[in-house]
């Protein structure tokens, strides 16, 4: 375990600071050990781009990367972890499809665009009770007040919403888990950047490309005991089960995805989930501050219910729309010109955002503050 003052994460060998949102960031010692293995895995001779999924070398690489889930979570002996298939959106109708029967009810919490897509899936295989949504100020709060159907199967919620810049906090999540249901997470955006009870869970997905590696794998972590209720006929790549048995190797997995996963989990372990969680919260913390302190620009999202992975802002709203507009484009090229890439907002919502996942360093969100004043002084 590493100590707080020892701790050392680099910027990109390129010199440029990395805010996009997804594929993301990541440990600039996962680069160097996933291009090494490009050319040699392992003492094998061969490329990691090229090894046998069966190969005792990746297995073991499986096995060991499912064991580290396992551990930096801290799960109990009834969660089993699976790396499958598809990003975390594959998981809006696998879920459903393994735990919801046709003239059952899920409760879902609509808090964003994907945690949206989510119900929508699910509708597909009954029926779907939202139980709050902050739709009706475009997903910037995270609703304080939910309803939980009676009989509901499960609770779904998305702990961290990329797009619009809001996050469940870990006092709300523990609440909720008070309830009677099982719960679900949509956990891509935010896995491994805090400490949390995860066995209050009964199943997390998440999308690899944020905090744990790239594009091309998802984690699954699925409590057992909450299979075997529902009636219909599974597909056997989209059952749980299946994926449980075969120990993620149902079909050829991602192998590269896999392993610069298992790569970053390493560094995760190395870090300390402890150690990360601080310094993700004075990054945010900092960042916010100096939005909100700005005469420029604006945060975007109610203060109690902030991302501390993905920061959103606008120009201030009070300006004349000509002048916000010339300040928005000049700030993106000011950026760019800084060697600052990914603040761009989504596309369906504009402004800015910075994405500062496990590896952006401290020293990024400092440069970032100080480009955003430099821009601030000299408009």
């Amino acid at each position: 375990m590493l100590r707080l003052g020892d701790l050392k994460i680099y910027v990109c060998r390129m010199k440029k600071l990395n805010f996009y949102s997804g594929p993301a960031i990541l440990p600039e010692e996962v680069l160097q050990k996933a291009q090494e293995a490009i050319h040699d895995f392992m003492g094998t001779g061969l490329s990691v781009l090229e090894i046998s999924h069966r190969s005792k070398e990746f297995v073991k690489v499986m096995e060991e990367a499912r064991e580290l889930v396992k551990e930096l979570l801290q799960l109990d002996h009834n969660r089993e972890v699976i790396f499958m298939h598809g990003g975390a959106l594959s998981q809006f109708h696998v879920v459903p499809m393994n735990l919801l029967n046709e003239k059952e009810t899920a409760s879902y919490f609509d808090t964003g665009t994907w945690a949206h897509g989510a119900q929508e899936e699910a509708k597909l295989f009954g029926t779907v009770h939202i139980a709050c949504s902050s739709k009706d100020k475009n997903y910037t709060y995270i609703p304080r007040q939910y309803t939980i159907a009676p009989n509901s199967k499960y609770l779904h919620i998305t702990s961290n919403n990329t797009i619009y810049g809001t996050q469940l906090s870990t006092q709300y999540i523990s609440d909720l888990k008070s309830l009677t249901n099982p719960l679900v997470c949509d956990m891509s955006s935010d896995i491994f950047s805090r400490q949390l009870n995860f066995n209050q869970f009964d199943l997390i997905y998440a999308g690899a490309q944020k905090n744990m590696g790239p594009a091309g794998t998802t984690l699954v972590v699925v409590n057992k005991e909450i299979f075997g209720s529902v009636s219909r006929s599974i597909p056997r790549m989209l059952d749980y089960r299946q994926h449980i048995a075969k120990e993620s190797m149902l079909n050829t997995p991602s192998v590269f995805s896999v392993y610069v996963s298992y790569l970053t989990l390493q560094w995760i372990k190395k870090c300390g989930l402890d150690t990360l969680e601080e310094q993700n919260n004075r990054k945010a913390a900092t960042l916010y501050g100096a939005i909100d302190s700005s005469q420029i620009f604006k945060g975007t999202v109610e203060r109690d219910s902030r991302s501390k992975m993905n920061v959103c802002f606008v120009v201030n709203p009070d300006l004349a729309e000509t002048q916000r507009a010339k300040l928005e484009d000049g700030f993106i090229q000011f950026c760019k010109n800084q060697n600052i890439i990914g603040i761009q907002g989504h596309r369906s919502v504009g402004g800015f955002r910075a994405s500062i996942y496990n590896a952006m360093p401290e020293s990024g969100v400092d440069k970032l503050i100080a480009v955003m004043r430099e821009f601030e002084r000299k408009a």
